[in-house]
């Protein structure tokens, strides 16, 4: 079995949360790279898309955002339901992650 790839190999990436659009957003410096939507219920985050800059597509960021999305929600607390078919696939690269699970 190969080794998962390294979850984050980008340096001076940036996790905004805005509750109120019901996304997390990634940005590299300045620059946008793209988000993952959810829905929060009861202590329960339903993960429902990742969505990167076609520019960005296939370099890693995908894989950086959910990972800080995970982890933050894993310090907060919250459970969450995977809608997403891309955090979906993550979990089964990185079932260190499967606690987080409702």
């Amino acid at each position: 079995m190969t080794a998962a790839p390294e979850k984050i190999v980008h340096e001076g990436l940036r996790l905004d949360h805005d509750p109120g659009r019901q996304r997390y957003s990634l940005w590299h410096g300045a620059t946008y790279v793209g988000f993952l939507g959810y829905a929060l219920d009861d202590g329960v985050a339903t993960l429902q898309h990742t969505i990167i800059s076609e520019a960005y597509g296939r370099r890693g960021y995908a894989r950086a955002l959910v990972t800080l999305v995970l982890d933050r929600l894993r310090g907060e607390g919250v459970k969450i339901v995977p809608e997403c078919s891309y955090v979906q696939d993550y979990l089964t690269r990185y079932p260190e992650y499967e606690d987080l699970l409702a």
